[in-house]
């Protein structure tokens, strides 16, 4: 009977969740129906469309406001299933403890802002002749400025000594491929990272840091039970 009730109980559990977090999922529901899009056109088509809502130094000469928020409501490759699990894992961690518009002031903090230094960096190499001047054509969209800005914030959220483990992880997982590919967008998510830690004045108030060890002794205490 337990069983019974506790398996009627997770469908209401998940629902909760989701609408403890409502700008992260609305904004996983448009990526969805996006990506179903572009698994109806053709692949020339696709990325003449991408293009065009790209924030590349072209799109954004002509009109950066719109391909600033186009950018950011696209996946580029069309996987939709591994961003729906990173969302959850961080999205929704970061807006059910910052709330929605904090969260929110992350993600635009991280997008647009490493988008334009990374796309300045970009011009100044073609400038320099470090880059060819087709670069200015380069597909620049996807999720991926936010989310780094949003995984580095919620350094925050973890109470030490376990938080600097997890921030030792994320500035290798992002420095690395600046030593080895060094394209602007691996500057880009540098950068977002970067943000994301200067996003500290936001996570001012907002409750006692998360203690991994209290959750796993809670959770050995039910098991017992």
């Amino acid at each position: 009977m337990d069983r019974v009730i506790r398996w009627r109980r997770g469908p209401g559990v998940v629902a909760d969740y989701v609408r403890s977090a409502p700008g992260t999922y609305v904004w996983l529901l448009i990526l969805f129906v996006t990506t179903v899009a572009l698994h109806h056109m053709t692949p020339d088509f696709e990325q003449d469309f991408l293009r065009q809502r790209s924030t590349n130094i072209h799109e954004l000469s002509r009109n950066p406001l719109r391909v600033l928020i186009t950018s950011a409501m696209w996946i580029d490759g069309g996987h939709w299933v591994p961003y729906a699990i990173l969302y959850t894992v961080f999205h929704a961690q970061a807006e059910r403890w910052l709330g929605t518009l904090r969260w929110l002031a992350v993600c635009v903090a991280a997008h647009v802002l490493a988008t334009l230094v990374s796309e300045l960096a970009l011009l100044m190499a073609i400038r320099n002749g470090h880059a060819p001047h087709s670069a200015v054509n380069t597909l620049d969209i996807g999720v991926s400025y936010a989310l780094a800005g949003v995984v580095a914030v919620l350094v925050y959220r973890i109470a030490p000594p376990w938080r600097y483990p997890y921030l030792a992880a994320l500035l290798a997982f992002y420095t690395v491929p600046i030593a080895t590919g060094r394209t602007f967008t691996d500057f880009g998510h540098f950068l977002s990272v970067l943000i994301g830690l200067g996003c500290y004045p936001l996570v001012r108030g907002r409750g006692k840091a998360w203690n991994p060890k209290e959750t796993l002794t809670a959770l050995w205490v039910n098991v017992r039970a």
